[in-house]
């Protein structure tokens, strides 16, 4: 990615349409259900006799059914045929449903508008595994989180625009001609910028589509249980549903009740939320150094919890009059509410984008869309039991931020059970926590450690920190072999042996455990992994290359693979290094480091040796320590 960032996407034809696309496919979404929901609530429309509550209730099935119902088919659909030209169908579609819903407000027929509703869930179960499958074929490995923390910001951003457009077009325009031009116009750019969606080929286009939905759901929820990663992460976007579920569902109420609100505070809120999750889902791209970063999970679900703990003893009396927005946005009594609002959206943010990167690098290609599919029908489940689950506190009386407080606390239930599931998420997050709290870490070169395949990384050795900084820094998983002495320093040992470090002992010293090192390091490297290794075999003392061994050449020579030097530069004096020598057992005084990892192009196997390498590793670490 370029250096202006995430946003220099924008520029590009490889992005710039399918974020148009999708923007103005969510934005008619919101718009459509917003107005049906505010002509049943407020100009009278009806529907086979049913009550405003029912109808209601009804809208927001009808939109979700097909979620179950058409993921699987769909899911399949993408993966069949090429991606840019689905989007168009599913484009085409929308403007048909679109001219059916701007019969029904001209009829003002209820049954005509909750046909569009239930239509319109079809066109989002059917662009909803596209939009993120597509992601990887257009994106370059370090753009994917960028690219979904940009989809995630315009798709929350025109939500919010959406709801907003559809309260006031119908309030304003008693002919419903606005609203009817609206919905056309916004499906049409969407079938425009669909047609400037490059291509992106089947992955498996010999895939026989099968129709039956229930026995494909079930298929492709019991393939993506197959990969622990993904299906874990694929619960942990659905939950987090299950609490967006729970605050949009409770917001007006809250506003109104709970607050003695009007309907631009519920708008307020809405969009204090909505634009904290597009703010956090871009700071994702700076937090995470434009790769997966997991340790933002763990960090957002901590605010999750912490904001949605706070909420509930930041809410005020309900205001003795009548309040609107604006007292809201300037009454000291009220900014923590207001502060609140927008950082459990900014955490959201920083939850959901990783996890949504993560099930579209770890899902194999052609399973990707299905995968994505599978987490549709997920939400949707999620989102049925978060009705049901607040139903049945409604039922037994509890008020609304006693619900909120009792979701929080549910979260760091939830969370801290997936994380003992999958600890790489915890071990990801303590990473990013120590590397970022103490280091300020330049990265140069990265991009020559392979995407895929095994490869042998050799790194200078200059602190206990060297794993932590190298692992923050790299897209991929790394094995480290260590010194079994620095894989048992406390909490960093829990970091290494769920990072599956090799411990490694001198023969002299304990040569069974050499044997079981080197045996490990060729399971690992024919697993297709990266492992890197300190050919220095300990920690410099003052600053200098210590002589590399030969256990290199014996690595390469037991499995030939690709070596990829690098260098550490500017470790030494700081934290965790041993300036000034074991005699002197001076504590170091440099604290938040700059420092710098940089990497060369890969060396091939008959080109490895220990001096070679030693020699390449000093130039790239030049004269700095």
């Amino acid at each position: 990615m370029s250096g202006t960032g995430q946003f220099s996407l924008l520029k590009t034809r490889r992005f710039l349409p399918l974020f148009v696309t999708q923007f103005f496919g969510a934005f008619n979404d919101n718009l459509l259900k917003n107005a049906v929901v505010v002509m049943i609530n407020f100009h009278g429309m009806r529907m086979l006799g049913l009550a405003p509550e029912l109808m209601i209730q009804l809208a927001a099935a009808l939109f979700i059914l097909p979620f179950f119902l058409f993921s699987a088919t769909s899911g399949q659909i993408c993966e069949k045929y090429d991606k840019a030209i689905v989007a168009r169908f599913v484009k085409q579609l929308e403007i048909v449903i679109m001219l059916v819903a701007g019969l029904g407000f001209l009829l003002h027929n209820g049954v005509i508008l909750m046909s569009t509703v239930f239509m319109m869930g079809i066109h989002s179960a059917l662009f909803g595994p596209l939009k993120y499958s597509v992601l990887p074929q257009y994106l370059h490995p370090d753009e994917l989180v960028g690219g979904n923390g940009l989809i995630e910001m315009g798709t929350f951003v025109s939500i919010i625009l959406g709801q907003v457009a559809g309260t006031l077009l119908i309030d304003h325009d008693p002919s419903r001609t606005a609203i009817i031009t609206a919905l056309l116009l916004c499906a049409m750019i969407g079938y425009g910028a669909a047609r400037q969606m490059p291509t992106a080929p089947s992955s498996i286009s010999g895939l026989q589509v099968d129709w039956n939905f229930a026995r494909q759901t079930w298929q492709i929820i019991g393939h993506a249980k197959q990969n622990r990663a993904v299906w874990l992460s694929l619960l942990g976007i659905s939950w987090f549903w299950f609490l967006g579920a729970i605050y949009l569902s409770k917001l007006p109420t809250y506003a109104s009740s709970v607050l003695g609100g009007d309907a631009s505070v519920y708008t307020f809120l809405m969009t204090l939320f909505s634009l904290g999750v597009g703010l956090g889902s871009m700071f994702c791209d700076k937090l995470s150094g434009r790769k997966v970063e997991l340790g933002l999970v763990p960090f957002g679900s901590i605010g999750l919890c912490l904001f949605g703990i706070d909420l509930y003893f930041a809410t005020p009396p309900r205001a003795s009059t009548e309040i609107d927005w604006l007292t809201l946005a300037t009454q000291l009594q009220y900014y923590r509410l207001v502060a609140d609002f927008m950082l459990i959206g900014i955490f959201g943010g920083f939850y959901i984008v990783p996890l949504y990167a993560l099930i579209q690098s770890r899902s194999e290609p052609a399973f990707r869309s299905r995968a994505i599919a599978a987490n549709n029908i997920l939400n949707a489940l999620f989102m049925v039991v978060s009705a049901a689950f607040a139903a049945v506190m409604a039922a037994f009386g509890v008020d609304i931020p006693t619900v909120l407080l009792v979701s929080a606390l549910l979260n760091l239930l939830v969370a801290g059970y997936i994380y003992t599931l999958l600890p790489e998420f915890l071990m990801r997050f303590l990473v990013w926590i120590i590397t970022h709290a103490m280091y300020r870490v330049r990265h140069d070169g990265l991009d020559n450690i392979p995407d895929e395949g095994p490869v042998v990384i050799v790194c200078n050795h200059v602190s206990f920190m060297d794993p932590l900084i190298i692992a923050g820094a790299c897209r991929r998983p790394v094995r480290f072999v260590m010194d079994h002495q620095i894989f048992k320093i406390p909490v960093l040992n829990f970091i290494f042996r769920t990072a599956r470090a090799i411990p490694i002992a001198p023969a002299k010293e304990d040569p069974d455990m050499k044997t079981r090192a080197f045996e490990r390091v060729a399971e690992e490297l024919a697993a297709g992994e990266v492992v890197c290794i300190f050919p220095e075999g300990k920690i410099t003392y003052d600053g200098e290359l210590n002589p590399f061994k030969s256990g290199i050449e014996e690595i390469v020579a037991r499995t030939p693979v690709p070596v990829v030097p690098m260098a550490l530069r500017g470790m030494w004096g700081s934290f965790f290094s041993r300036k000034g020598g074991p005699a002197m057992g001076r504590i170091p005084r440099r604290f938040w480091s700059k420092i710098s990892l940089v990497a060369t192009h890969p060396l091939a196997p008959e080109q490895v040796t220990a001096t070679g390498l030693q020699q390449q590793v000093q130039a790239l670490r030049g004269n700095a320590r």
